[in-house]
């Protein structure tokens, strides 16, 4: 194995232990050797076996194939597959939650959010948005045969639910962000509300009202937020300090979902990919490079949190007038 391929590998390591345990204990207890036999691989005075490859490659589910066919242009992408999803809110929320308290436990973290439609993290602050929203994936999108003949039906959000929101929420709250956001925030969700709605797919379809209700709430309580530039649970008030929030619009539209994050000792990225799935990357290059188009992007955009008032009122003016549209489609459509 080459030295630059070494690297890489311990590399790709470091990011998969995510600070849970030092680089040196960790390949100690996977190669059974000594510490300072793994200091010596670490500074490429060893070169490591095959076998020794192969123990780690297997311990952290890492591709050799892949790993050997990395150059310039190629980039080792991580995904959960779909067989891997049970589609119950719990357990949705159980993965966001497990990848958070990683992040949490890095030093200086920070986050970079390019918001395509819908800003998850934000739609914690209501359950039901995103018991709806995962349902739609299972169902419309997805086909899973256990949804094929239900209708949506109003249900409490499980205690269970809503303390994993409740954890994310707080940990997404304590690190600062930078999120940019355009003017199609939402309407790809109220879409799908009024798309139940027409197709039936409500077992009340009052409950379409309801859903658009809860939307304004979201937006009242994302202007909030801006306003103060500190995230803060929907229900509470701003902290005096700490869990900054840097709001930016960007005028045109956002084409995906991106979310950078950086710590004193990790940096990675999650994509969007197959609407509520994602790719997750340490890449070096491919940060870089998504890195400069994020901060291009900033670049490109205004700041509407704590100052630019004119915009920022605009912005939720035509947000909510957007919602309440939405709203009165269906209650026109209710009185006949």
């Amino acid at each position: 194995m080459t030295q630059d391929l070494q690297t890489t590998l311990f590399d790709i390591v470091k990011s998969k232990i995510a600070g849970k345990d030092s680089l040196g204990l960790a390949l100690s207890d996977v190669l059974s050797i000594s510490q300072d036999a793994v200091y010596r691989r670490l500074r490429g005075e060893t070169a490591l076996t095959i076998n020794e490859i192969k123990k780690i490659c297997q311990t952290y589910d890492i591709s050799f194939d892949a790993l050997i066919e990395i150059k310039k242009g190629n980039v080792v992408f991580g995904y959960p597959p779909f067989d891997s999803y049970d589609f119950s809110l719990e357990s949705y929320l159980e993965g966001i939650l497990e990848a958070f308290q990683k992040l949490k436990k890095l030093g200086n973290a920070e986050i970079i959010l390019s918001v395509n439609n819908t800003q998850f993290f934000q739609l914690m602050n209501f359950p039901q948005l995103v018991r709806f929203k995962l349902y739609f994936w299972a169902k419309t999108h997805l086909h899973i045969e256990q949804y094929r003949d239900q209708l949506f039906k109003h249900a409490k959000t499980s205690e269970r639910a809503f303390e994993l929101g409740k954890e994310i929420l707080q940990i997404y709250n304590a690190i600062p962000s930078k999120e940019i956001y355009d003017p199609e925030l939402m309407r790809g969700f109220l879409r799908q509300i009024l798309y139940y709605f027409k197709s039936h797919l409500f077992e009340d379809p009052e409950y379409a009202i309801f859903l658009c209700e809860r939307i304004l709430l979201f937006s009242q309580h994302l202007k909030e937020q801006a306003t103060v530039g500190k995230k803060f649970m929907f229900g509470t008030e701003a902290p005096a300090s700490g869990n900054e929030f840097e709001m930016y619009l960007n005028e045109t539209i956002n084409t995906d979902g991106t979310f950078y994050y950086k710590s004193n000792d990790l940096e990675g990225i999650y994509i969007t990919h197959n609407i509520m799935n994602y790719l997750q990357t340490e890449d070096k290059r491919y940060l870089t490079d998504t890195k400069h188009i994020l901060e291009k992007q900033i670049a490109n955009s205004s700041i509407i949190s704590i100052v630019n008032e004119k915009e920022r009122n605009n912005f939720f003016y035509d947000f909510d007038r957007t919602i309440n549209a939405f709203k009165r489609k269906i209650e026109a459509d209710l009185e006949i």
